[in-house]
């Protein structure tokens, strides 16, 4: 048996390529001891470096240490079957490691979504503890107590730890029944070696008031007894606790501590509480290769680096939501749907109780009681793991600017923010919902900041909400804000009243140059310079552009290089697009170059695209790419192509199979589409082969590609499969089958078709549902048109809706817009 035993390590030694010295180097035994665990004729090596040896060369240890045994004459185990169970049998989520993800995340992971745990990302101190790992699978023992604040990776991180030990055949040991304090006091003096011993949560046993100072004695203990090792133990604390524990006393006053104070002198590993810069970089690595969990917190947490608080404490927070009391669910509604339409981070606690009632159903809001809302903020303050809550109080910093002259009026009364991970989740869950009256009520009585009320009327525009976005710009206005202002203007000005419109303009005027010179905002300039041009004042509004951009304003260069373009001043419009582009935009290379291609210089545009592709543009790169190909050179045009689709163009390939497509190569265009329709996510490349494939006369081809991208989410496929359904058997109904889940994800063009569908079948209540929730999706402007397919009818909401919709998507009543009086 001892033969097969040295057999079996030479085997492993020689798979390996390591020489003796460098295994003692790596097992942390003596070079003799190593030699002689592999001499014939040698003494029986120990089961210490039995096992040593066997985790270091990928040996089962277990099975050699039965070899070694049967060498030795034992009838059985030299030790007692160990406290625990082996590494391997234990879940994560039974060690307390939190579960992380969110429903969305899970939703696309299988069953066991809920028990899945993210890619993980090694920090500095894992590099401390992978070295405690190494000692003690040399045959020393090791304690760790991983220090720092809640949901910092404390627990996650020992459970990584300790996973290289799983193959060697150590066994995990959990104290906690019936109490964590009362196992480990009953149980520390049976610990046998090659035992994990984990204590997360250490303050349950280092901590409790009688037996903290017994079980810091048997640590010391079992960590001190050679005969017992190698163990390793492994701890977790809050700062809070450690503090607590290691702080040295006042003279005379009690020391209830001095034991768990020495005991972990040297052996506390603080963990950060953020990710730092490359820890980041490693996660987004992980992310782009397909982690989920990880992808999707760092939509939030890539700013502050608060990534495991966000995985850890993303369940609880949806948790709260889902199972919240109505009056909970409301206020957190009505906060979802303030940030996803715009209103800032600090929402006024008034504006979210007077906002939250028209979420309530009747019969919940007829159970209110008097002091609901404090009551339901009070259950949203408590916070989750990683010290998230999901509806805050939260203090304003007072500003650093120079004050305006005309400031606005402040906020009174408490604000509140909303958990970033329930904001994510409400803009993708409530992103078509219209949010009901109170809440245009509540923004309209107490929002006070002018962005705040722009954007709401601009959300409010979008929904086709026409009274409601009027009355937000009023009192936008009233804030001061200036386009707000102009859109008064315009109304006076309609009115008849051209002194009034006046007036606002020049107000509007004051207010521009005040904010440029007092905080450099442009904005307002640029706002009357758009006014200025939409009403045909050419010569103005080039003025207030040049005044934006000698402050600097590069938008307002550029804006001013296109109506001098449009003029036909084309050398004016290259020396400003040049400005532009020396003050630090590619974009106004590209515009300079499209100019030149404009006028039929061709070789100026190359110059100019290639100088913003140099920049870093890969925009450039296609439009590079598209002179090639008017020049004839395909192949310079294919590289470039391929150069933009390395750079990250989505569509570059698509491009690229087009262009080979016009030169006449059909063969070539067919294998480039397929190309780029793994390279470029599928749909649209995978609609223009089903176009190749119809446009040389094989139908059946074309209908299995067409339904190819229409599974890509092609649009337009699906739109193509459902008029030709509308023809089949299964006619209308089988063609809203097909269009349901696009229409269900809130796609315009979908939602226009179906209106259209039903339009043709007289279905007229189904038109005017089909439109209503068009007008929540896709962004409707007043007097806009939109046109839902190429050659059908085109949609005007005045024809349906001419004074707009109410909140509930009911048509709105007669309403006065302004009066002069």
């Amino acid at each position: 048996m001892l033969t097969e035993l040295r057999k079996r390590l030479q085997e492993a030694l020689a798979h390996q390529r390591l020489t003796k010295t460098q295994l003692a180097a790596r097992t942390g035994l003596g070079r003799t001891t190593v030699q002689a665990a592999f001499q014939p004729g040698g003494p029986v090596p120990s089961a210490t470096t039995v096992a040593a040896l066997a985790g270091k060369l990928g040996l089962p240890v277990e099975q050699l240490l039965e070899l070694r045994r049967a060498a030795t004459g034992e009838a059985g185990p030299v030790r007692e079957e160990g406290l625990g169970k082996p590494i391997g049998q234990w879940d994560p989520h039974d060690l307390e490691v939190h579960p992380a993800g969110t429903a969305s995340v899970a939703a696309g992971l299988g069953a066991r979504a809920q028990r899945a745990l993210p890619g993980y990302v090694r920090r500095v101190h894992d590099q401390v503890l992978a070295e405690a790992v190494d000692e003690v699978a040399g045959g020393h023992s090791r304690m760790l107590v991983l220090v720092g604040s809640s949901s910092t990776g404390k627990t996650r991180a020992c459970w990584e730890t300790v996973q290289p030990l799983a193959s060697q055949g150590w066994r995990l040991w959990h104290p906690y029944d019936p109490t964590r304090a009362e196992a480990a006091l009953a149980d520390l003096d049976r610990v046998t070696p090659r035992t994990v011993v984990w204590l997360n949560e250490a303050q349950h046993y280092l901590g409790h008031p009688q037996a903290g100072e017994r079980i810091a004695a048997a640590l010391h203990t079992l960590l001190t007894d050679t005969d017992r090792g190698p163990v390793l133990v492994l701890g977790t604390l809050w700062s809070e606790y450690a503090d607590a524990y290691t702080a040295l006393p006042h003279p005379g006053e009690p020391d209830p501590h001095s034991r768990v104070r020495e005991f972990l002198t040297g052996r506390t590993l603080t963990v950060p509480e953020a990710f730092d810069e490359q820890a980041l970089h490693a996660a987004s690595a992980l992310a782009r290769g397909g982690d989920r969990f990880l992808a999707d917190a760092l939509t939030r947490a890539h700013a502050h680096g608060r990534v495991t608080q966000d995985l850890a404490g993303a369940p609880e927070l949806l948790r709260r939501y889902e199972h919240g009391t109505p009056p909970v669910k409301a206020l957190l509604q009505a906060a979802m749907d303030a940030r996803r339409l715009g209103v800032g981070l600090h929402l006024p606690q008034d504006f979210l109780v007077d906002a939250a009632t028209d979420y309530l159903t009747d019969n919940d809001y007829d159970q209110l009681i008097e002091d609901w809302a404090e009551a339901a903020f009070a259950a949203l303050a408590r916070p989750v793991h990683g010290k998230q809550a999901p509806l805050r109080r939260a203090a304003t910093r007072p500003p650093r600017l120079p004050a305006p002259a005309t400031t606005p009026v402040p906020v009174s009364g408490p604000v509140f923010r909303l958990a970033d991970y329930l904001e994510q989740h409400g803009r993708t869950t409530r992103r078509w919902l219209c949010p009901p009256a109170s809440f245009w009520h509540a923004a309209h009585k107490y929002l006070v900041r002018p962005d705040d009320l722009a954007n709401l009327a601009a959300a409010a525009e979008d929904r086709y909400r026409l009274q409601w976005a009027h009355h937000l710009r009023l009192r936008a206005a009233e804030a001061g804000k200036a386009d707000a202002l102009l859109y008064v203007a315009k109304l006076r000005a309609a009115a008849g009243d051209t002194k009034g419109a006046a007036a606002i303009y020049g107000q509007v005027s004051q207010t521009a140059h005040r904010q440029v010179t007092e905080a450099g905002d442009t904005r307002a300039l640029i706002d009357l310079a758009e006014f200025l041009g939409e009403i045909g004042n050419l010569s103005g509004a080039r003025a207030f552009y040049r005044q934006a951009a000698d402050y600097g304003d590069i938008d307002a260069l550029i804006s001013l290089a296109w109506m001098r373009e449009n003029d036909g001043d084309w050398e004016g419009a290259e020396v400003a697009f040049r400005q532009a582009a020396a003050a630090g935009s590619s974009r106004a290379l590209i515009f300079l170059g499209r100019m030149h291609t404009k006028v039929g210089d061709a070789e100026s545009a190359k110059a100019v695209y290639r100088q913003a592709a140099d920049t870093g543009n890969a925009e450039a790169l296609l439009c590079l790419a598209g002179t090639y190909e008017q020049s004839g050179d395909l192949e310079g045009a294919k590289a470039l192509y391929r150069q933009a689709a390395e750079a990250g163009v989505t569509g570059a390939l698509t491009d690229m199979a087009y262009a080979i497509y016009e030169a006449g190569d059909m063969q070539g265009a067919e294998a480039a589409f397929r190309e780029a329709a793994s390279g470029d996510g599928g749909g649209r490349a995978l609609f223009c082969l089903a176009g190749l494939r119809a446009s040389s006369g094989d139908v059946e081809g074309a209908e299995a590609i067409y339904r190819e991208a229409a599974d890509a989410g092609d649009v337009d496929a699906q739109l193509i499969l459902a008029a030709r359904l509308l023809d089949g058997p299964g006619g209308r109904e089988a063609a809203e089958n097909l269009l349901r889940p696009a229409a269900d994800t809130g796609s315009p063009r979908v939602l226009f078709y179906l209106a259209e569908m039903r339009m043709e079948a007289g279905d007229r209540e189904g038109v005017k549902a089909a439109y209503r929730q068009a007008a929540d999706a896709c962004g409707l402007e007043t007097g806009r048109i939109l046109q839902f397919v190429a050659g059908k009818p085109q949609f005007k909401p005045a024809r349906y809706w001419p004074y707009g919709l109410n909140p509930d998507g009911t048509p709105a009543t007669p309403w006065q817009a302004f009066t002069t009086g």
